[in-house]
C-alpha cells in the first residue's frame, strides 16, 4: 500500500490537498474507490479518517481523503454550504478522472459534516455514487433529537451504511432507527458500543482507539465488497 499526495483543483487558482491510499494490487480503472470527507472540526489527517483510508487500501480498496478549502487555508470556521459542495464535487470528479489510479465505481464517505454534505449532493443528483458511508452522522443538534434533519435522506438512490455510537449526542439510536425504517434503499446500521460522535469509548471499556477504528474499517470493507457486486 502506498499513499500518494495530490492536489485537487477547485477553481482556477485554488487547489486543496488530498491523499490517495493505493492498494498494492490496484489495477487503474478497475474496482471501487472511496472518497472520505472530514468533519467540521478536523481535517484529512484525523486519526479515524486516516486509519479507515489506509485500512481500506490494505484490504485492497483504493481510498482518497481530502481537505475542504477552509482547512487548507488554516481557518477554523467551515466554508459556506455551496463551497463545501463545490470542493467535494471537485474531489469526486478528480477520482473519477484520475488517470494514474482511477476506479470503476466511486463510493462516498464522510465524518459528520462531510457525510452530511455527501448525502445532500447525492439526494440532489449532483453525484451518483455506488454507495454512501456515514462515519457518525449529524442527524440532529446535540441532545435535540426532535430537530432531526432527515428529509433529503429519503431521496438518495444508493445503498447506505451508517455507523453510530451508543453515546452519540448528534445521532440518537432510536431516532436513527426510525429514519432508517422509512428509507427505501438498501441500508445498514452498525452500532459502536460506548462510542460518542467520534467513536471514542470510555477508558473503562479497555478497548483501544485503534481497535475501534479497525472494526469500523473491517465493516466498511465488507460492505463495499457487496456494493461492487
Amino acid at each position: 500500500m502506498k499513499n500518494l499526495r495530490v492536489k485537487i483543483e477547485i477553481e482556477k487558482g485554488e487547489k486543496v490537498s488530498g491523499i490517495v491510499s493505493v492498494p498494492d494490487n490496484h489495477v487503474p480503472g478497475k474496482g471501487a474507490g472511496v472518497i472520505i470527507a472530514h468533519g467540521a472540526q478536523n481535517d484529512m489527517e484525523n486519526p479515524l479518517i486516516a486509519d479507515v483510508a489506509t485500512g481500506l487500501a490494505q484490504a485492497g480498496i483504493l481510498a482518497m481523503r481530502f481537505n475542504f478549502s477552509y482547512k487548507e487555508q488554516g481557518k477554523k470556521s467551515p466554508d459556506s454550504q455551496g463551497k463545501l459542495i463545490k470542493t467535494f464535487f471537485s474531489a469526486y470528479r478528480f477520482l473519477e478522472c484520475y488517470e494514474k489510479q482511477g476506479v470503476e465505481k466511486v463510493i462516498v464517505a464522510g465524518k459528520s459534516m462531510g457525510g452530511r454534505v455527501a448525502s445532500q449532493m447525492a439526494a440532489d443528483g449532483l453525484i451518483d455514487p455506488a454507495g454512501l458511508m456515514f462515519l457518525g452522522y449529524p442527524l440532529h443538534p446535540p441532545g435535540q433529537k426532535e430537530k432531526k434533519k432527515d428529509e433529503h435522506l429519503y431521496r438518495i438512490k444508493a445503498p447506505l451504511l451508517f455507523f453510530a455510537g451508543t453515546r452519540d449526542t448528534l445521532c440518537d439510536l432510536d431516532t436513527v432507527k426510525v429514519v432508517l425504517k422509512k428509507i427505501k434503499v438498501k441500508k445498514q446500521l452498525v452500532i459502536v458500543e460506548g462510542g460518542d460522535h467520534s467513536f471514542k469509548v470510555p477508558r473503562a471499556m479497555g478497548i483501544s482507539e485503534k481497535s475501534v477504528y479497525a472494526g469500523i474499517t473491517e465493516k466498511c470493507a465488507a460492505w463495499i465488497s457487496g456494493c461492487e457486486q
